[in-house]
């Protein structure tokens, strides 16, 4: 029974650990909020990119995280092929506030572009031009945070499966069970 805990069980519950935290930081964003970016989204094609990324490279490092947390009996310790791929798709995590802050500049650009000089906008129309740079910035700080949580958790849930496996993850320990 400890065999299935720790080659089944431990890994796939800690791999979900960071699919639960993006979708908890979500819910956590106001409805209103949520809603009002949901709808920016549909409209501006650097927030596509941004979440298109993101989300493809979050649902890579969830796989691998599984892959990396799987105890090898033959090897006595974890498959570390894995650890380059999460690292490098986890430095990916850096590319996002970028990609964000570009798509912020993109639409204050552009903001102002659509203002007349000599013209006196209300603070209203601005706002409302303005609030497009906002997703932007959002969507790139949601997709850096979720993109380091898999190889975070890869590395915590390593220690944490020897920790409860013990000297029971030893190859004749397993054979005795």
């Amino acid at each position: 029974m400890r065999r299935f805990w720790i080659h089944h069980v431990l890994p796939t519950m800690l791999a979900a650990v960071p699919v639960v935290l993006a979708a908890l930081v979500f819910a956590a964003i106001p409805p209103d909020v949520r809603q009002e970016y949901l709808q920016r989204v549909r409209n501006h094609p650097i927030d596509w990119i941004i979440l298109g990324l993101g989300f493809a490279l979050f649902l890579a490092q969830i796989w691998l995280c599984r892959r990396a947390l799987i105890w090898q009996d033959q090897l006595g310790d974890f498959d570390i092929s894995t650890d380059r791929w999460l690292s490098h798709l986890a430095q990916g995590a850096e590319w996002f506030p970028l990609l964000g802050l570009m798509g912020t500049v993109i639409a204050i650009l552009q903001t102002f572009s659509t203002i007349t000089p000599g013209a006196r906008p209300d603070a209203a129309e601005i706002i409302r031009k303005y609030a497009p740079a906002i997703t932007a910035t959002g969507g790139g700080l949601y997709m850096a945070f979720i993109n380091i949580l898999p190889s975070w958790i890869a590395n915590v849930g390593r220690d944490l499966i020897r920790t409860f496996g013990g000297p029971a993850l030893l190859p004749e320990a397993m054979d005795a069970e």
